[in-house]
């Protein structure tokens, strides 16, 4: 299976945080933000990771290469100027296969357990959905929510069971197949085109979970981590 880590954002909320680092190579709990990620991807089995980035990309592939540091193999998609999410996973579907991978966003933090991607990611295929994702409960930023979750595990765009998609998730390559490579493009409207042929389910995640767009969630974060 692969995996894929969203790292080309900006990080305007961040600054002067990130104005000479990007966010994903942000200290956490003695170590980058990214690396959070990576470690774990390497204890569930996943060795092909592919990384994208725009700001700053050169210091996250000095500071990764090639990830045999990591016991992965770490490619990279550098953008010119960041394509979001969509066009960020089309211009790099070349390297992530032919079957459903997962997509980790590079500014969150969760203890979610990843072995669970290769039993997902089977069922994708078997029960032709063309994305799942990782939900968590609404936080005090995002009161609203995204998605709706169905006893089922069917995630739609209701407004009974909101839940907020935690950056987490595993897609089918068809979900992308009408996107322009190298264009930016927005997730959401691709999931919301599947969740109208009910093409994409859901699970509700209640263990650690933060979404680390400010200085002082990076803070409370790094102090949470280093009192564990």
């Amino acid at each position: 299976m692969h995996a894929m880590i969203l790292a080309a954002g900006r990080g305007e909320r961040m600054r002067p945080l990130t104005d000479t680092m990007p966010k994903p190579l942000l200290p956490v709990g003695g170590k980058p933000l990214i690396v959070w990620h990576l470690e774990k991807l390497a204890r569930a089995g996943i060795r092909e990771v592919v990384i994208n980035h725009a700001w700053l990309g050169n210091l996250i592939e000095s500071a990764l290469g090639t990830g045999a540091q990591f016991g992965l193999n770490i490619r990279y998609s550098a953008e010119t100027s960041a394509l979001e999410t969509a066009g960020g996973i089309a211009t790099a579907l070349p390297m992530l296969g032919s079957d459903p991978f997962l997509v980790i966003n590079g500014d969150i933090w969760c203890d979610w357990d990843v072995n669970e991607a290769l039993v997902i990611a089977k069922n994708l295929t078997t029960q032709a959905q063309h994305a799942w994702l990782l939900l968590v409960p609404n936080p005090a930023h995002h009161p609203e929510g995204d998605f709706d979750l169905s006893q089922s595990g069917e995630v739609g765009t209701g407004a009974l069971n909101r839940y907020t998609f935690s950056g987490i998730g595993i897609y089918a390559p068809a979900l992308f197949s009408q996107t322009l490579v190298g264009q930016p493009a927005k997730l959401a409207p691709l999931l919301r085109e599947a969740m109208s042929n009910r093409a994409v389910s859901g699970t509700l995640h209640t263990g650690a979970w933060v979404d680390v767009g400010t200085p002082q969630r990076l803070e409370e974060l790094d102090q949470r981590i280093r009192s564990i």
